[in-house]
């Protein structure tokens, strides 16, 4: 692969734009057989939380006709474990993202405080999470509590720290607007948006936490949308995810004013895909005679 898709995102040197994202590379050594972890810009982890988490009873997975809706329910093996067991597995085959998820502000700012070590590129804030000192109001659907959490863990940590937005919100750019007020020198999105699925001979929600977050091919058109409407509000470069599963897909996200993309489900069903879609890319950039990734940004015309 040539070097023009080496990209720099928060200072964090990349061999390519095209990332693995959380909850659907597991802590990135999963995939070794199949795809060169040096050759992806980085791998956003499993989301970690400062406890260990069983994750949600009952089914937690369950495919729609063009995507899938889940409620895994944050399972993951806790912080300490992270940094004393899998953390001096990984940290030299690639960069680093540690997506991170709390019930409080403090909690997010401890876990970004704990994460403040080599082998840790960034950390990306999962802030569609319920805050239970707040009446269980959803950080990523409040500018308040989505900038409060993003300053205190920009307090804790001297890491970059990204900060994923929910889509389930009224205007993204408000919430964006307030993450960057913040402190945040990235934001990624979308995350899952909300969905339901009905079991119609037993008249029961399919998953065992009723709802769940619906990703895949679904979704491209809205996460599309919500990265071009951010790119004209905010100054941090955007990590653009939601529903890509070729280069034609990641390019689209580009042209919206992405600086890189993040692959989610597609990881699923090809394990391959992070790998192929960074060729197409580098392919495309080449017959349209681009020099690097940075020409092709935000070049929408509306």
């Amino acid at each position: 692969m040539s070097g023009l898709l080496k990209t720099e995102i928060c200072g964090i040197k990349m061999n390519t734009p095209i990332l693995a994202a959380s909850g659907t590379f597991g802590f990135g050594e999963e995939f070794e057989d199949f795809v060169d972890l040096k050759k992806l810009g980085a791998v956003m982890v499993k989301c970690t939380t400062l406890k260990p988490r069983r994750g949600n009873e009952g089914v937690r997975i369950t495919e729609t006709p063009s995507g899938m809706l889940n409620c895994i329910g944050l399972e993951n093996p806790g912080v300490a474990k992270f940094l004393s067991d899998i953390l001096p597995r990984i940290k030299d085959k690639m960069n680093v993202i540690v997506n991170i998820s709390g019930s409080s502000v403090e909690d997010y700012a401890e876990l970004a405080k704990f994460l403040d070590v080599d082998g840790v590129s960034a950390v990306e804030l999962n802030i569609s999470c319920p805050n239970v000192k707040d009446g269980g109001i959803i950080f990523g659907t409040d500018t308040k509590a989505a900038s409060a959490v993003t300053s205190a863990a920009k307090k804790a940590t001297k890491k970059p720290v990204i900060v994923k937005l929910s889509p389930n919100v009224t205007d993204i750019t408000e919430i964006a607007l307030a993450v960057e007020s913040g402190g945040a020198d990235c934001i990624s999105l979308i995350n899952t948006l909300m969905g339901m699925e009905i079991n119609i001979n037993t008249r029961r929600p399919t998953l065992g936490n009723i709802t769940g977050g619906l990703s895949g091919r679904a979704v491209k058109p809205v996460a599309v949308r919500m990265v071009w409407q951010v790119a004209q509000k905010i100054k941090v470069p955007i990590i653009g995810m939601g529903g890509i599963y070729t280069a034609e897909d990641a390019i689209e996200f580009f042209l919206a004013g992405a600086s890189a993309v993040a692959v989610g489900t597609a990881n699923f069903s090809n394990p391959k895909v992070t790998e192929e879609i960074a060729e197409g890319l580098e392919k495309y950039l080449q017959s349209q005679n681009l020099k690097n990734i940075g020409e092709l940004i935000g070049k929408v015309e509306v």
